[in-house]
């Protein structure tokens, strides 16, 4: 395989990735910048950018986002097993069964041996799998969000002479849920709209638009 046919197979990860690095980057270096401003005006000791990157401020800000990020698309892949949104590009067939509704002949419980046991447990994760990666990352992002949420709190708190909070006291302050769930209302928002949008509006040479002449009812997905 050449190096081109190699970007033309996989340009559209190789873009958001590489998007995805941009402007992590931009925001850790403008992050650093503000946080050392604030740091002289306190006239305190200002941060390197490793400090920074490493600190509970930069964590928290990071997994805070992609902690929704996670949650919304696990929940869109889950959702979209059972709910139905007419007209949608996103939606399964109303009626019907679609192709990924479709299952293994092989089951568990009907095995006759060990390997074939261990064979239809391997198919019923894998067929599972896609939601089992996405909400492993979410929670992922979710503890490090609180761990990162937590430092950057006691740090503030030790300032103003206060006591620092562990983890898992910082998880029952208003102000953790206050950070998750500002992201997590606006990712719901952008989902529902797309979903409704993608009804009547067409975006040309797009898989996440039904074809431009196709009527605003017609079912596409599955």
């Amino acid at each position: 395989m050449t190096a081109r046919t190699f970007l033309r197979q996989n340009s559209l990860s190789i873009t958001l990735f590489s998007l995805f690095l941009l402007f992590i980057i931009g925001m850790s270096i403008s992050g650093w910048r503000t946080e050392n401003s604030t740091l002289e005006e306190h006239r305190q000791p200002t941060q390197t950018y490793l400090q920074y990157v490493s600190s509970g401020s930069f964590v928290e800000a990071v997994f805070e986002n992609w902690e929704s990020e996670f949650l919304q698309m696990w929940a869109l892949v889950i959702l979209t097993i059972a709910l139905r949104q007419k007209g949608s590009a996103d939606s399964k067939p109303l009626q019907g069964t679609a192709p990924q509704d479709t299952r293994s002949r092989l089951s568990i419980i009907n095995a006759s041996t060990w390997k074939k046991r261990r064979k239809a447990l391997a198919r019923a994760l894998y067929s599972r799998s896609l939601g089992l990666a996405l909400l492993s990352l979410f929670i992922i992002s979710f503890v490090l969000h609180a761990i990162g949420g937590a430092h950057a709190y006691s740090k503030e708190a030790l300032q103003h002479g206060e006591a620092a909070v562990s983890t898992i006291q910082y998880l029952a302050t208003s102000q953790f849920w206050f950070e998750s769930l500002q992201n997590w209302q606006s990712e719901f928002l952008a989902v529902g709209a797309l979903i409704l949008l993608s009804i009547k509006l067409r975006e040309r040479g797009s898989q996440q638009s039904k074809p431009v002449g196709t009527a605003h009812d017609h079912q596409t997905g599955g």
